[in-house]
């Protein structure tokens, strides 16, 4: 089974049927043969920039989660130690968390944040 961790914004702009997400990720994303997760550091992230008035987002963010069919992915103590061991090509720590995952679980990350790529995690572009 293939398996899709979507970036945070990727994960919004599902939500929002934002015209930005392609064809081709949309296709991904809703295939039922897909395994779409969402990382525990995306509903974080979302929660502290709707916090900080920079977003807004639902309160309930994992209940869209699951009514979206989508598995939701925990933050493991292996995927912080490969956090932490990254090189600094990227600094923001919630992509970095997804990197790590993305590594971690050999899944594939749907984004389009260029700063991605360096890390060698397999990227669907958007």
């Amino acid at each position: 089974m293939i398996g899709l961790l979507l970036d945070t914004h990727i994960f919004l702009w599902w939500l929002d049927d934002n015209s930005r997400l392609s064809g081709e990720a949309r296709d991904r994303i809703a295939d039922p043969e897909t395994a779409v997760f969402v990382s525990a550091a995306s509903i974080w992230e979302i929660g502290i920039k709707r916090a900080l008035g920079k977003l807004e987002a639902p309160r309930e963010i994992v209940t869209f989660v699951e009514e979206e069919g989508f598995r939701g992915l925990p933050m493991a103590m292996r995927h912080a130690e490969i956090a932490s061991l990254l090189p600094l090509h990227h600094r923001d720590p919630f992509d970095r968390m997804l990197i790590a995952q993305g590594l971690a679980e050999d899944l594939t990350i749907v984004t389009v944040d260029g700063r991605f790529e360096p890390y060698g995690v397999k990227l669907l572009w958007v």
